[in-house]
């Protein structure tokens, strides 16, 4: 497929970004790289569960990145699949933000952008290509979130947004990656949701309340591919100190419990790894 004509183009400084922990180029095999790479291979694979055969192979390709509350980490989580993703030797990567509300991934990766998504779905730029920043990241690009509108749930629920997701989504080898807005604040996630073919759930440990867990999962109530990732986990190191860091990847079929959430109940203290796989 020829290559889109994009206009703009930012350097990212890879330097900064390691120093603030995402992910760049030549991260190598550091323990980050290593935990996204542990969570990207079910998005690849499409086997968060539920039948693959029942969703259209290209959104599958839709991965939309969120959280029940702000602050849990989904911006930085949808960052750095998005850096793990464009890895891959066979696919490109857009990395759209979606949090129309509140807009963090032009500002957590070092740059401004006046327009981007909201601006496409007002007809405010001729094409969406217009708007696409291209990275010395090989095979990201970005799309920014645009001006913030009043309707923003609408736009995003609008005929406009669904022809935006097919130009998108034209190219096969694309993989696009949502931050979205945090699913119990505002109503724009869900209606966000409703086009993903794929949801990452960001779970802050020791933090996020089982009860909010639920109720934003029961906001998903009919998309069978939702996986969740905990997050700031304290993990002990060889000194004795703890540090946090990324717990791994789960599928979530169903509505099930998962790791002790869907339950009041104190739950027994189990390590890390069986926790986030519910075992």
């Amino acid at each position: 497929m020829a290559e889109l004509q994009v206009r703009k183009k930012i350097t990212l400084d890879f330097e900064k970004l390691r120093s603030r922990g995402v992910l760049t180029p030549d991260s190598g095999r550091s323990v980050v790289a290593e935990e996204y790479r542990i969570i990207k291979r079910p998005l690849l694979l499409g086997g968060l569960g539920g039948d693959n055969d029942k969703l259209d192979k290209r959104k599958r390709k839709m991965i939309m990145v969120t959280s029940a509350f702000p602050k849990e980490g989904k911006t930085f989580t949808a960052i750095n699949l998005a850096m793990s993703l464009a890895a891959e030797m066979d696919s490109t990567v857009l990395l759209v933000d979606g949090d129309v509300a509140k807009p963090s991934v032009a500002r957590l990766l070092g740059f401004k952008a006046k327009e981007g998504l909201i601006d496409c779905l007002l007809n405010k730029v001729d094409n969406f290509t217009d708007v696409l920043i291209r990275t010395n990241v090989p095979k990201l690009m970005i799309l920014p979130s645009g001006r913030r509108h009043h309707h923003a749930t609408e736009l995003l629920a609008s005929e406009n947004m669904r022809l935006l997701l097919d130009q998108i989504m034209d190219d096969p080898d694309r993989i696009v990656v949502f931050d979205s807005p945090p699913l119990l604040v505002t109503t724009e996630a869900r209606e966000l949701a409703r086009n993903m073919g794929q949801i990452v759930m960001v779970v802050e440990a020791e933090r996020t309340p089982q009860y909010a867990v639920k109720d934003a999962l029961q906001q998903l109530d009919n998309l069978e591919i939702v996986g969740l990732v905990l997050n700031k986990i304290r993990k002990r190191s060889s000194g004795g100190y703890y540090y946090y860091g990324y717990g791994g990847y789960g599928g979530y079929g169903g509505y099930g419990s998962y790791g002790g959430y869907g339950s009041e109940e104190p739950q027994p203290k189990r390590s890390w790894i069986k926790r986030i796989f519910g075992l």
